[in-house]
């Protein structure tokens, strides 16, 4: 890689880092040694240099200012304005708008807020009617039906010719001229043990005649499920003619993100904002979270049951669901914005005096309405920044400044020394140092580059040469970084490219 590719490398690595304070930072340290001393009179301005460094190693300090003996660039002064070794991060306050930073205070408040999640709707499935065949027969007739159709209670459905029902018909009539009540109670008994309906005995007696059809007719009002009759089928009895879902009520699946369910429990109101009905607002109350959760999208299932007098609410339809939830507990909050979070753990910047700023780790608890509290990290009073943070957390990063832990001392923050690893190729081996063309060390957040490493034991070396293609374990300390593993990369793996 030639000079000025590795220069521009470092240059588009810092800026990506720290946005306009990078840039701000390696403009002034990119002066010429010769410069005079109305160019140097900005520098004076901000105090006393402590030491100079390079801002890919930052670690490494050097007294006298110069070229980095890492990369093909001009060493970076650190001033005492700055906050010298201390694990913060400072810029200069006459660019910090210009950074887009805001910050925010830590507030203590009621925990009470209302959560803002989607549903749509479902039919009732415990409005639900079954029509059977109660006795062997026949199909005579099937109405013009099918699945889906919405019928009204006492719809025609079927005409069904049932044999034992005319054979128990014809018996009580013989009887009803005998004038014996007895008899004619037993054959009345048979008839409702045959299965007819209520409502065919009593035509019957009405009427004097035997009546050898029985139309099926819904018993709800509500959505044709299935219809599983056609005309001349056979019937058993017990089999399934129809099956009928009431619209009476319908359900609102609502679901809820696992990390918002705290607090949640049955009648608790619900605000309910369907498209469908712009403007309308829908009350009503939880009636049932349901045990288990939605595996896919990792969320709760809460049911809603609304009333539906008119038919209008569909199944399908969407709904923007708001849950209330009661206060718990005064808590401390910070906007949810401000927080970073990188899987593992959730930090803070901690805005402090003369444009400081050091990250902080912090324990969180519930989140709603932009706003999480902090149970652990923070407290009262302090600033934190809301808008900008990443590029505070990426220059804190460069510098090798470690986050302040829950229940760490500012002054206890040290340097971590994590090894970090990257494969590449030799170019040049020295007597206490090897040259490498090595890929990103991503846990440095450092590019891909050729530079000289030193080594923590000349015997790493062995059987190493140069060509070779390596993978490289470094330790990032005080000292700089320094090469405390090295391996043979497969002849059959590509070389990373820096």
């Amino acid at each position: 890689m030639s000079a000025a590719s590795v220069k521009g490398a470092v240059l588009m690595s810092l800026l990506l880092a720290v946005g306009a304070a990078g840039g701000y930072w390696v403009a002034q340290s990119s002066m010429p040694h010769g410069a005079d001393s109305a160019q140097m009179a900005p520098l004076a301005d901000k105090g006393k240099v402590l030491y100079w460094y390079d801002p890919m190693v930052p670690q490494q300090k050097f007294d006298e200012p110069g070229k980095s003996p890492f990369m093909d660039m001009q060493l970076v002064p650190r001033y005492a304005d700055e906050g010298g070794d201390s694990a913060a991060v400072s810029i200069d306050p006459s660019i910090t708008q210009n950074l887009g930073m805001r910050l925010a205070p830590v507030t203590r408040g009621s925990a009470a807020s209302s959560l803002e999640v989607v549903g749509s709707l479902a039919l009732n499935s415990r409005d639900v009617a079954v029509v059977q065949a109660r006795s062997p027969g026949f199909v005579e007739r099937v109405y013009a039906r099918a699945a889906e159709d919405v019928l009204e209670a006492g719809a025609p459905l079927a005409d069904l010719l049932v044999p034992a029902w005319v054979s128990a018909q014809e018996d009580y009539l013989a009887l009803r001229t005998a004038g014996d009540p007895d008899l004619l109670s037993a054959a009345r008994q048979r008839m409702r043990l045959a299965g007819m309906p209520a409502a065919l005995i009593a035509q019957v007696e009405r009427s004097g005649r035997v009546q050898a059809l029985w139309t099926v007719t819904s018993p709800i009002g509500g959505v044709l499920q299935q219809l599983d009759v056609r005309e001349g089928m056979t019937l058993a009895a017990g089999q399934t003619l129809a099956t009928i879902n009431g619209l009476r009520t319908v359900w609102l699946e609502v679901a809820v993100p696992e990390a918002e369910g705290k607090g949640l429990s049955t009648g608790q109101q619900v605000e309910a904002r369907l498209p469908a009905f712009p403007g309308e607002v829908l009350s009503a109350n939880i009636a049932a979270i349901l045990p288990q959760a939605n595996l896919d999208s990792r969320t709760l299932r809460v049911r809603v049951e609304l009333a539906n007098p008119d038919g209008r609410l569909r199944p399908g339809l969407t709904a923007q669901v708001r849950l209330s939830r009661p206060a718990e507990r005064d808590a401390l909050l910070v906007p949810s914005e401000a927080v970073i979070r990188s899987g593992r753990r959730a930090l803070v910047m901690l805005a402090e005096d003369k444009g400081r700023y050091r990250p902080v780790e912090v324990r969180l608890g519930a989140e709603a309405e932009g706003k999480v509290e902090v149970l652990e990290g923070l407290a009262e009073g302090q600033q934190v920044v809301a808008s900008g943070q990443f590029l505070l957390d990426s220059e804190a990063s460069l510098r090798g400044i470690a986050v302040q832990g829950l229940g760490q001392a500012a002054a206890e923050v040290k340097l971590e020394a994590a090894l970090h690893e990257a494969e590449g190729q030799i170019d040049g081996i020295e007597a206490d140092g090897v040259m490498l063309s090595h890929g990103p060390f991503k846990t440095l957040g450092m590019p891909g580059m050729s530079m000289r490493f030193p080594l923590a034991s000349p015997a790493l070396l062995e059987g190493f040469k140069v060509g070779d293609k390596v993978k490289v374990g470094v330790r990032a300390d005080d000292d700089g970084l320094l090469i405390e593993r090295l391996e043979h990369l497969p002849s059959a793996q590509q070389q990373v490219q820096p």
